[in-house]
């Protein structure tokens, strides 16, 4: 498909802001940072090429190459639809990892509340979209101090009804923005999470925007995963329809000449289950030649860590493409406990392991961190705060000691990033080693 898509001005970090995160402090106190790292710099302990047997278990583990590989297939396949990419930075909430994204070509960052609003502003990305209304008056002036010193500055963000509409405009009024905030109508469906019920609903919503002195009608969103949690043909079908509203309403707009005022709207959907079918139905809104244009925003954000869970099975990439995305997580853990003949027992639980969409997965097992591992079989049957119940296959029992370590594979990055400070990275790929040097320390902000 010929790549009909308009690009921004790439927003990504300044050297200053990659000189800030680098100059971070370590702390021993943080979760699996080595001793030696306390009171050094993110820059001062890397140059020391630590190896990840230095690091405490548990340890979230993230792979470079893998990293690498997923941004730049997806950031491929969005050039390939024309159509492009606003990540959701929720998955990670990593300026570093956002940084890298942005540059292979994302409109944006994505984010879903004022906090994170923030942290994105904070470190200097000039296009975010805040999935979600925005009504605190607090954060709402926040936003109108950021924009109106930084002209550079893109946010835009979503409203469901005349009363989210009312909210803001009752704190803008105040305020007195000196230039008019973007607005998203947001689409829901009957049951579901937010968004107006109908399109005549959301056609009010529109209206209201419009008759606002303070916001710009900007274009329509809506969040299809909330529809669906497989990948059968009634779900994608469910899933189809409801991007086909989408659609729909836009058309609505453009015909009533509801985006008058602004050269440019946008078209928003797409997590990172059913990007697909969201393409499928929108890539045909794009066309830079009328007025205004319409940029269709993908925000799938998953796919930049991946998984060996629920994502491995429902992503897009899984079904039937011949390219493949890679999970670029795994944690490490240590046996504690040997209290029967078939159950060990791990010193990593809910605090520290995705458990929302599938319980970790054994993979690898090794006398201790860094030293060659071979396969394991056995199964995790449980997580509580702080521990991992493993199921051993009888052919495996005899082999796991007090003290091994296990690799798990993961579910869910969105909720495996959030449990950690600091996240160590290492080459990965084909450079992998038993005891790998530690390349990279990703900092998240939640």
């Amino acid at each position: 498909m010929q790549d009909h898509t308009f690009r921004s001005p790439v927003s990504t970090l300044s050297q200053k802001t990659k000189d800030e995160l680098r100059d971070h402090s370590l702390s021993d106190l943080d979760k699996s940072i080595p001793a030696a790292a306390h009171g050094l710099t993110v820059a001062q302990f890397l140059a020391t090429e630590p190896r990840l047997s230095e690091f405490s278990t548990p340890v979230l583990v993230l792979d470079d190459a893998a990293i690498d590989a997923n941004i730049e297939l997806m950031a491929s396949w969005c050039q390939e639809h024309g159509v492009e990419l606003a990540p959701h930075g929720k998955t990670t909430m990593s300026p570093a990892l956002w940084d890298r994204q942005v540059r292979s070509g994302a409109w944006g960052i994505t984010v879903a509340n004022p906090a994170q609003l923030k942290v994105a502003v904070r470190f200097g990305i000039q296009h975010i979209q805040l999935a979600n209304a925005l009504v605190d008056p607090l954060a709402l002036k926040w936003l109108v101090a950021e924009l109106d010193s930084r002209p550079d500055l893109e946010v835009l963000m979503w409203a469901d009804s005349t009363a989210t509409v009312d909210a803001m405009n009752a704190t803008l009024e105040a305020v007195r923005p000196r230039r008019a905030l973007s607005v998203l109508v947001e689409v829901g469906v009957t049951g579901g999470r937010t968004g107006a019920r109908t399109l005549a609903q959301a056609e009010s919503v529109a209206d209201s925007i419009m008759a606002s002195p303070w916001l710009q009608l900007s274009g329509v969103a809506g969040y299809e995963g909330a529809l669906a949690h497989d990948s059968s043909t009634e779900s994608v079908a469910a899933v189809h329809d409801y991007v086909e509203t989408l659609a729909e309403l836009h058309h609505r707009l453009l015909t009533r000449n509801s985006y008058r005022g602004t050269h440019e709207v946008v078209v928003t959907a797409g997590g990172s289950a059913y990007f697909d079918t969201v393409v499928e139905v929108l890539a045909g809104l794009v066309d830079p030649t009328a007025e205004p244009r319409t940029r269709v925003l993908v925000r799938a954000g998953a796919y930049v860590i991946h998984d060996d869970g629920f994502y491995l099975e429902i992503s897009p990439f899984a079904r039937g493409k011949n390219q493949q995305l890679t999970s670029a997580m795994h944690a490490w853990a240590r046996v504690v406990s040997r209290p029967e003949l078939d159950l060990a027992l791990l010193d990593a639980g809910k605090r520290d392991l995705p458990f929302d969409e599938g319980l970790p997965i054994p993979q690898l097992i090794a006398d201790q961190l860094g030293a060659p591992a071979t396969l394991l079989a056995g199964t995790v049957t449980a997580l509580n705060d702080q521990h991992a119940f493993l199921a051993l296959a009888p052919d495996s029992a005899s082999d796991v000691k007090v003290g091994d370590v296990v690799r798990l594979g993961l579910s869910h990055p969105c909720t495996a990033f959030d449990k950690w400070r600091w996240i160590p990275v290492i080459a990965g790929g084909d450079d992998e080693s038993a005891d790998p040097v530690v390349i990279d320390l990703i900092r998240t902000y939640f």
